[in-house]
C-alpha cells in the first residue's frame, strides 16, 4: 500500500485502540471499499439516510425531515468528511481558502481584459504594420509559455534578482501575521507577480481574439456608412466597433475565468499564495485525502457553475443564441 495508513493520520499520537475504532466507524474504513463509496456519496448527498442511533451528529449541518426506526432522512449542505491532519472540516478548510483564489483569479483576468483588448485594437488598427507585427510576436510568446514556467522565472527576476528595485518578494500570501504575530496585515504587494504571471498567457489570446474580431467589424458596411457620415475615428470605435468587436471577448473571458481557478493550483504554490491550489497540492503531499478529494470536487463544481453562467451571458450578448 503506497499511502499510509489514514486511521494512524487521523489519530495521531492517540493511536490506542479505542481511538482507532472510533477513527474507523466515523469514517467507515471497518468496511468493504464499495460500502465507502457509497457513504462517501451519501456525504455528499443534499438528501442523506443517517443511523437514528447517531443521536447528535455534530458534522451534520442541515435539518432532519424523517424520524425513523433504524435512519433517518436530512436535508443538509454536502459533508466533505474532515482533514487527516488536524481534524477540521474540509468544507472550512476549502471556504477559508476559496476567497484568495477568487481574488487572484479575479484580478488576473482583469490585467488580461485591459492589457489584451488594448493590444489587439493597437493590431487591428494597425494592421501588417510593425506595432502590429511586434505585439504578435509579444502575444505568441506569452501563449506559448506556461503559466507555472513564467511564475518561476518572475519570482526569480522581480522577487529576487530585483527586489531592492521592485520592493517585492518571492513568496507572499494576501494575509500577513505583524512582527508581533498578533494581528493580520494586508499585503496588496504580494498579489503582483502571481497575478501577472498568471495572466500572461491569457494576454495573448485575448490580444489576438481582439484583433481578429475588431479586423471582422471595421470591414462590416455599417462602419463604412459611419464613415460615411463624418464619424470620429473615437465615435465610431466607442459606438460601433466595441460594441459589437467585445461579444466573443466577454464571452472567452467569462469561460476563462474557470480556467483561471484550476490554473492557480501551481502559480498559488509557487509564491505560496494561500488559496485553493495551494491547500490541495499541500493535502496531496501530506496524503490528506478528504482534503484532496475535498478539493477536486470543489473546482469541478466551480467548473460547472461557470460554464453554465457563460451560456446565459451568450445568449444575453447575441440574442440569436438559446438556451
Amino acid at each position: 500500500m503506497l499511502l499510509p495508513d489514514p486511521t494512524t493520520m487521523a489519530a495521531g499520537q492517540r493511536s490506542d485502540v479505542l481511538s482507532t475504532e472510533a477513527i474507523n466507524k466515523e469514517f467507515g474504513l471497518d468496511k468493504p471499499a464499495a460500502v465507502q463509496y457509497l457513504l462517501y456519496l451519501n456525504d455528499l448527498s443534499p438528501i442523506s439516510y443517517y443511523p437514528t442511533s447517531v443521536k447528535s451528529f455534530k458534522s451534520i449541518k442541515g435539518i432532519k425531515i424523517i424520524n425513523g426506526k433504524l435512519h433517518d432522512l436530512w436535508i443538509k449542505t454536502p459533508y466533505l468528511r474532515r482533514s487527516f491532519q488536524n481534524k477540521k472540516r474540509v468544507g472550512e478548510i476549502l471556504s477559508e481558502a476559496l476567497p484568495g483564489t477568487l481574488l487572484l483569479a479575479v484580478s488576473s483576468l482583469t490585467i488580461a481584459a485591459i492589457l489584451g483588448i488594448i493590444m489587439g485594437m493597437i493590431c487591428a488598427f494597425n494592421q501588417d504594420k510593425w506595432p502590429d507585427r511586434l505585439l504578435m510576436i509579444i502575444s505568441n510568446i506569452g501563449i506559448s509559455f506556461p503559466s507555472f514556467l513564467v511564475a518561476i522565472l518572475f519570482a526569480w527576476v522581480f522577487g529576487y534578482l530585483l527586489s531592492a528595485y521592485t520592493g517585492l518578494s518571492m513568496t507572499g500570501s494576501m494575509r500577513s501575521l505583524d512582527a508581533l504575530g498578533e494581528n493580520y496585515a494586508i499585503e496588496w504587494r504580494n498579489l503582483i507577480l502571481p497575478s501577472a504571471a498568471l495572466s500572461i498567457r491569457i494576454i495573448g489570446i485575448i490580444c489576438q481574439l481582439t484583433r481578429s474580431s475588431v479586423l471582422s467589424v471595421i470591414k462590416q458596411e455599417y462602419i463604412l456608412t459611419a464613415r460615411s457620415k463624418g464619424l470620429s475615428k473615437y465615435q465610431i470605435i466607442k459606438n460601433h466597433v466595441l460594441k459589437n468587436a467585445l461579444n466573443p471577448i466577454v464571452t472567452a473571458l467569462s469561460g476563462w475565468f474557470a480556467s483561471l481557478l484550476a490554473g492557480a493550483f501551481f502559480i498559488e504554490y509557487i509564491f505560496n499564495w494561500k488559496g485553493l491550489g495551494k491547500v490541495t497540492i499541500e493535502a496531496v503531499q501530506n496524503s490528506d485525502i478528504p482534503v484532496v478529494m475535498g478539493g477536486i470536487i470543489f473546482t469541478a463544481c466551480i467548473f460547472i457553475v461557470v460554464n453554465i453562467l457563460v451560456d446565459f451571458i451568450y445568449a444575453a450578448l447575441d440574442p440569436r443564441v438559446q438556451i
